[in-house]
């Protein structure tokens, strides 16, 4: 069984497309969906900040004053935390925020955002997203029949025209089909997507 995805508007040269039922039409699945964006996210995290502890704080060998007598309270180093330019008591260190995710999980969540996306009249095809020209002002002339703020183009293979245009537009994004991104789907108003990359992505999540 088969589902139609809209093409995205009257102007566009491209015919609505049909999609298999068990890619494009699968139930929402919210925690499995939250899942996979957070771990998305985590893995995109650096993870190298670093401070340093009293043991790491250079100095601080002799004791700053003798134990008794001087009627202030004893100190054994200057690198102690209490201190200016001492060390941090629970000192950041570089670590990883990888989460593990299996392709399994990873294929079923990116066909229920595609499916919800579908239900939603979020998703759409269209055949004109080549330019002539890196013109911010040809792609803003394609994108003015769209109704919505975070735009995201799915795409074969990225073209130099296309990404030099889209710089230039705040919330629009592109994506090749063989890397959607989890977390730029979920957060687009519209997703436009040409006929080849949707069959790529068919392909790949079927």
């Amino acid at each position: 069984m088969s589902l139609q995805v809209p093409a995205l508007g009257a102007h566009d040269s491209a015919q609505s497309l049909n999609v298999a039922e068990a890619v494009f039409g699968q139930p929402y699945n919210e925690t499995l969906v939250h899942q996979l964006v957070v771990k998305y996210m985590a893995n995109a995290r650096a993870g190298t900040k670093a401070q340093k502890t009293r043991s790491d704080v250079s100095g601080g060998g002799t004791k700053p004053w003798r134990q008794k007598g001087t009627g202030r309270a004893r100190s054994g180093t200057t690198r102690s935390p209490i201190w200016r330019t001492g060390g941090v008591v629970f000192a950041a260190r570089p670590r990883s925020y990888d989460q593990k995710l299996n392709k399994k999980m990873f294929r079923s969540a990116i066909r229920s955002i595609l499916s919800e996306l579908l239900r939603q009249n979020r998703l759409v095809v269209s055949s004109d997203m080549s330019l002539d020209s890196p013109k911010t002002k040809l792609l803003v002339e394609k994108l003015k029949s769209v109704d919505a703020k975070r735009v995201l183009l799915v795409v074969e293979s990225i073209d130099v025209n296309l990404a030099l245009a889209s710089r230039n537009i705040p919330y629009v994004e592109i994506v090749e089909a063989a890397n959607l991104n989890p977390v730029l789907l979920v957060s687009s108003d519209k997703v436009i997507a040409t006929p080849g990359a949707l069959k790529q992505v068919q392909e790949s999540l079927a």
